[in-house]
């Protein structure tokens, strides 16, 4: 069947608006060349009390999502078990990942985003104390795709998170009592904030979704201790808006002023979309902060000429001030929907025999990019997944070359068999890990190709602002997916995993060479990291979209949690999968017809380990 991206947000407009809760904590009785020491220690992040602990949502400053712990190996793996798990209560989707702060196991939920505090020390894992925040229903109709969370931090004793409806929290991770609460959003012109936030010193980084609602996107810094805002920098539109000052910013690439300006037709900028919901990272070395940027608005290129930036992007910028320091644009004039939200990792590579100082960057359209973090240059953009839209990467310019036969537009009518499609060849939601042990990325992939006819649309605040039909289909090779590992040296795979279904989770990189991932129709594996071989596999009930994260227990043993939840839009997408809502009884789209014979909604919290 046909999938048209304008229903899947009106499906989610559709949802039950639910009564809201109220915001009161419940207390409940109770090899390659490895990197330098000092770039290990600072990304291991001075929030980090020990290695056991996960305290942020790629563990580290760098976003390895990497652990050091290793006493699952290959050679016992097999011998995984489950040790605990707990319904969360909430039915949607459960992306992102716990975390783990000495004895206890922090959870946020989707939508209404309460947070869960477990004590590790007890048998069963009683819960501490819970959060139930006010969270304002009416974000349910804007939000876009699910009602998903991305996570939390843990931050000078706060955990610290994204509510849907456009509030920042700081909550005392002790007591479970609120600190502060912060309005950084504005669900009335289209904005939601579902994404992870970072603390990087006194700052914590937020950004918000809405590209698909025609939003001037923006990051912005709050104060840890206060919540009060610091500043905030538009990622479209005038230098003083976005932040870009005389002397600091030094694009790799593009020259001039006003980029963010002149890039796109007049106007068009202030509902440029331009969103950041994905993930950051941070280079203390250097004092930047890294995010990508999402898509612009509307999907109808042909409304607005030009480069359009800074969207589809990576951004560095100075987390103290907000300075644009450099930025570097994956996929100029985005013609399908291609957002660079995706994690940027940053580790040590060598290349051409010298260790290079880079940010890993698996993009939505297709390419892996090696990039120089101090200065935005391209070193290494090979294709990860099959890719027809773009040729290659012309590592002089930075640009794509692009196949005119698959540019888009309302004049261009139906452009057919555009490879990837708009979900991506990885999804930003489903970040990547990399190991310094192997000196390798593992990293979900997405098999998918698209028709894309665009159409004319207006802007009408807080509504979709899309316009064009985008049916799917199943791309070359047979399998809809694959896990990978990933060698950003040359641009080449080293080994994957085909999978039925297109791969949605997160990854897990441990110095016991063994990762992890999971699967929509609901497996949760541990794979050996060196060779690609599945060492274990276990049914959690329900598809994986979440990121596994490992810590270690009060009784000294390595254990791994991962949620169990499947959803973002795969919840739109697979039809039938919540037996609690007469109404859920879509027609599943043809290239995942039978998805629902595997899986339907859930909302658990897993925890293995060895006997």
């Amino acid at each position: 069947m046909q999938h048209d991206i304008r229903k899947r947000i009106r499906q989610v407009r559709r949802v039950l608006l639910l009564a809201l809760t109220f915001a009161v904590p419940i207390a409940l009785p109770g090899s390659l060349p490895a990197p330098s020491r000092a770039w290990a220690q600072q990304t291991a992040g001075s929030s980090d009390a020990r290695d056991g602990d996960w305290t942020m949502p790629g563990k580290n400053f760098a976003a390895t999502r990497y652990s050091s712990l290793s006493q699952i190996t290959p050679a016992n793996a097999a011998a995984l078990k489950p040790i605990w798990n707990f319904s969360t209560g909430v039915l949607r989707g459960h992306e992102g990942q716990p975390l783990v702060v000495g004895d206890t196991l922090y959870v946020v939920t989707p939508y209404p985003n309460v947070l869960y505090a477990f004590d590790l020390t007890q048998e069963g894992y009683p819960l501490r104390w819970k959060y139930r925040p006010a969270v304002d229903a009416n974000a349910l109709g804007i939000a876009c795709c699910d009602a998903i969370n991305r996570g939390a931090v843990y931050a000078d004793g706060k955990i610290v998170y994204n509510l849907l409806d456009g509030h920042t929290v700081a909550i005392d991770a002790k007591t479970g009592r609120e600190i502060w609460n912060t309005k950084i959003a504005d669900i009335t012109d289209g904005e939601t904030t579902p994404m992870a936030p970072l603390v990087i010193k006194d700052r914590v980084i937020v950004g918000p979704s809405g590209g698909e609602f025609g939003i001037h996107g923006w990051v912005k810094a709050l104060d840890l201790a206060s919540g009060k805002m610091v500043w905030t920098a538009h990622n479209a539109g005038p230098d003083a808006d976005m932040l870009v000052r005389p002397g600091v910013f030094k694009p790799f690439y593009d020259k001039g002023t006003d980029l963010g300006l002149t890039t796109w037709p007049k106007d068009a900028w202030k509902q440029s979309g331009a969103p950041v919901w994905g993930w950051l990272s941070y280079d203390p070395e250097v004092d930047l902060l890294y995010f990508g940027v999402g898509n612009p608005g509307p999907y109808n290129a042909e409304q607005r000429a030009g480069d359009n930036k800074w969207t589809n992007s990576v951004l560095a910028r100075r987390p103290g001030d907000g300075s644009l320091v450099w930025a570097y644009q994956f996929t100029p004039h985005d013609n399908w929907d291609y957002d660079s939200n995706a994690e940027n990792i940053l580790a040590d590579i060598p290349i051409k025999g010298t260790v290079r100082k880079v940010l890993q960057h698996f993009d939505k359209n297709g390419f892996a990019y090696t990039i120089d973090r101090a200065t935005g240059e391209v070193l290494v953009a090979e294709p990860f997944v099959p890719v027809n839209w773009a040729s290659k990467i012309d590592l002089a310019s930075g640009r794509p070359v692009v196949d005119p036969t698959k540019i888009t537009g309302a004049r261009k009518g139906n452009t057919t068999y555009i490879c990837p499609s708009l979900e991506g060849g990885k999804s930003p939601a489903s970040p990547a890990a990399f190991s310094p042990h192997t000196g390798l990325f593992y990293s979900a992939t997405v098999n998918l190709c698209m028709n894309f006819e665009a159409e004319e649309i207006g802007r009408i605040r807080g509504t979709p602002y899309l316009g064009a039909n985008t049916p799917y289909q199943a791309g070359p090779g047979g399998s809809l997916g694959a896990f990978i590992a990933w060698d950003a040296a040359t641009g080449k795979r080293v080994w994957e995993i085909p999978e039925r279904f297109p791969v949605w989770s997160g990854a897990l990189a441990t110095a016991g060479d063994v990762a992890f991932y999971g699967t929509l129709d609901g497996w949760f594996k541990a794979v050996d990291a060196r060779a690609g071989t599945v060492l274990w596999k276990f049914k959690v009930g329900s598809g994986v979209v979440a990121a596994p994260i490992t810590y270690t227990g009060p009784d000294g043993k390595q254990y791994v949690a991962v949620y169990a939840g499947i959803g973002g839009d795969w919840a739109l997408l697979s039809g039938d999968t919540r037996a609690d809502d007469p109404a859920d009884v879509r027609d599943p789209a043809d290239y995942i017809r039978d998805l629902a014979r595997y899986t339907s909604q859930g909302g658990m919290v897993w925890v293995f380990g060895l006997p």
